[in-house]
């Protein structure tokens, strides 16, 4: 049986930047006790005294505690929603551990790969979290079209279908539907690629590509993540649904996306290392595009794609280069 979104849970929702406070506000209004933590007292300071975080204005944090105390926010809680940026993971995993306050389930709803171990974020959570379940919420959900109340769809998925279920019940709301899924790390390694191809969407953009360009860059793109994900053990169907092809349209053509932003600033010519400060956010598809490089190298995977824009990032080659080697490459069938 579906669990009601009514039914009230204790939640602690680790990191307060956008999507972090999005996802808090739609809890507390889903009716349950939520604490919100960040490890930066100034980002709180800042969210209590405007209402909101950078780039959501439209957001109005309700009345929820704010701490940058982890063992306060996160004492008796049935869950933990990990909001912060995936190479903090470690960190912060570290850090509750310390505390003996690992939560019952443990909720991804970050996009990325660990750096350091090369592994989808379930699997850094279930070594560290032994005792916990871990789950990852994903799909097409730009946290300002969420705070504005803009019909959203987006995946719940866990090994344990009960427990996707129940997570279905707690998020899902008047415009804010949550489906189900088993194939926790396809959706976590769409989730991650889908910021990659943003980046190359976005250099189009800076290029000044039409619609020409962008569309078979997307479709190449999705073949690219299929095949990775694939490679890498998951169902490559998942890349088809919410969290693959879903999320890579809106992140490949939505304004507010952080990654398309950061690709098209990389096609009018700045340095990584300058647009990432001027946006204030991490964008995780930058040590993605690496993590995916340095996984494809060691399983013999091709992601073009991927390649292209590492090398953009890296000042290897300009933007103009990189797509003169994707469309010199060898001719294959589709």
């Amino acid at each position: 049986m579906a669990a009601s979104p009514r039914e009230k849970a204790v939640i602690a929702v680790l990191g307060a930047g956008s999507w972090g406070s999005t996802l808090a506000t739609l809890l507390h209004d889903n009716g349950h006790d939520v604490r919100l933590w960040d490890h930066s007292v100034e980002t709180l300071r800042k969210l209590w005294e405007t209402g909101h975080p950078p780039g959501v204005p439209e957001l109005r944090l309700p009345p929820i505690p704010l701490s940058s105390d982890l063992a306060e926010a996160m004492e008796g809680v049935d869950a933990a929603v990990f909001g912060v940026p995936a190479q903090a993971y470690s960190d912060v995993c570290e850090r509750i551990r310390s505390l003996s306050l690992a939560p019952p389930l443990c909720i991804i709803v970050s996009k990325g790969i660990d750096l350091r171990t090369l592994r989808p974020l379930s699997d850094l959570l279930a070594e560290e979290m032994k005792s916990s379940t871990v789950a990852v919420v994903s799909g097409p959900c730009i946290a300002r079209e969420v705070a504005q109340g803009v019909p959203t769809s987006v995946v719940a998925a866990c090994a344990d279908a009960a427990v996707a279920t129940r997570i279905q019940g707690w998020f899902n709301g008047p415009a804010f539907r949550v489906y189900t899924q088993g194939d926790l790390v396809g959706v976590e390694y769409a989730g991650a690629y889908k910021n990659v191809i943003a980046i190359a969407a976005g250099i189009c953009d800076g290029l000044g590509f039409g619609a020409n360009s962008k569309s078979a860059l997307l479709t190449r793109g999705l073949a690219e993540m299929r095949r990775f994900v694939s490679a890498m053990g998951a169902n490559d169907m998942t890349v088809i649904g919410l969290a693959g092809l879903g999320d890579l349209c809106v992140t490949c053509f939505s304004p507010h996306s952080r990654n398309r932003r950061f690709g098209e600033a990389l096609g009018r010519g700045r340095t990584a290392e300058e647009i990432i400060a001027e946006i204030g956010e991490v964008v995780e598809g930058a040590p993605t595009a690496h993590a995916i490089c340095r996984i494809a190298d060691e399983r013999k995977i091709v992601t073009p794609i991927a390649r292209a824009v590492v090398c953009v990032i890296d000042k290897e080659c300009s933007p103009k280069e990189a797509v003169a080697r994707l469309m010199n490459r060898e001719l294959t069938s589709e």
